[in-house]
């Protein structure tokens, strides 16, 4: 049985305004609290952990947040340790940076700060992650994949991701960097899993009941597979093209939502969603 969440995931397809309105990263000061938050910058992924950390400071600082610590987590030993949980447990947003997504897995999976990110969801913080931040959020992640040729049986390479969010591969970057092809396969080797393509400057805000808006720039492409009717992907060779048989997609821009429960679009009129003000229309 899964424990209820009461937590709040912001995924991002990388490359967010950083310089403009920042309407994404401001979503997430506030939602975590504004002046009285309390904001961790996990740099774990980074090539530049000082700079990148740096980076996101200042313009968290700059969009009104409370208090802001960085951490560059960068070795199982420091996860482990429990002055992490500890930070963790005051925590009210949790923020990952994009870099490499198996160095954020390989270094906190199983730790006291993997068991921290865990709690701290289920009792109502907010995590968001961008690029390689983003993919490590569901069960199961792109770790790495080809753009250019079409969707074959070595198109992407996947591993378990931090669990965040169930029954979901999340591909970032999506649009700009065609990656089309490499979430059908992911999506063919387990049709039962959502596959989530989020393009830059976007981002989906998945709230405890399952709902989730686009908010950003740019789309989010959905592929359901449930309804596959045929997929050679078991009977491939490595250079033979990948074949797929009624696939569901969809494409939702900013103002629309969907149900990860029902996985169907919510339109601009109902649920959840973003208006153009930038203010939430609630259920009636």
């Amino acid at each position: 049985m899964r424990n209820k969440v009461e937590g709040t995931l912001l995924i991002i397809g990388g490359a967010e305004d950083k310089t403009g309105k920042c309407e994404i990263l401001s979503r997430f000061v506030k939602l975590s609290g504004a002046g009285s938050s309390i904001i961790i910058i996990i740099t774990t992924a980074a090539e530049e952990p000082d700079r990148v950390g740096q980076e996101y400071r200042r313009i968290f600082n700059k969009l009104g947040a409370g208090h802001i610590e960085v951490l560059n987590i960068d070795s199982r030993r420091r996860a482990n340790h429990s002055y992490m949980g500890r930070l963790l447990e005051k925590a009210t947003g949790i923020f990952f940076t994009g870099g490499d997504q198996l160095r954020i897995t390989s270094v906190l999976g199983g730790t006291v700060t993997n068991e921290g990110l865990r709690s701290a969801y289920l009792r109502g913080t907010v995590i968001a992650g961008t690029s390689a931040g983003a993919s490590v959020m569901s069960s199961t992640m792109i770790v790495e994949g080809d753009s250019d040729h079409a969707p074959n049986l070595n198109s992407i390479k996947l591993a378990p991701g931090l669990g965040l969010l169930e029954e979901v591969v999340i591909d970032q970057h999506f649009a700009q960097r065609g990656r089309i092809g490499r979430l059908l396969s992911a999506v063919a080797h387990n049709p039962y899993i959502l596959g989530m393509g989020i393009d830059e400057d976007t981002a989906v805000l998945v709230h405890p009941d399952a709902r989730l808006e686009v908010i950003g720039s740019q789309t989010v492409t959905f592929l359901d597979g449930r309804q596959i009717i045929f997929t050679n992907i078991s009977e491939l060779s490595p250079d033979q093209a990948l074949a797929i048989e009624n696939i569901v997609l969809h494409i939702i821009p900013r103002g629309f939502g969907f149900d990860l429960a029902a996985r169907r679009p919510i339109p601009r009129s109902a649920g959840r969603i973003e208006t153009e003000e930038g203010e939430k229309n609630e259920d009636s």
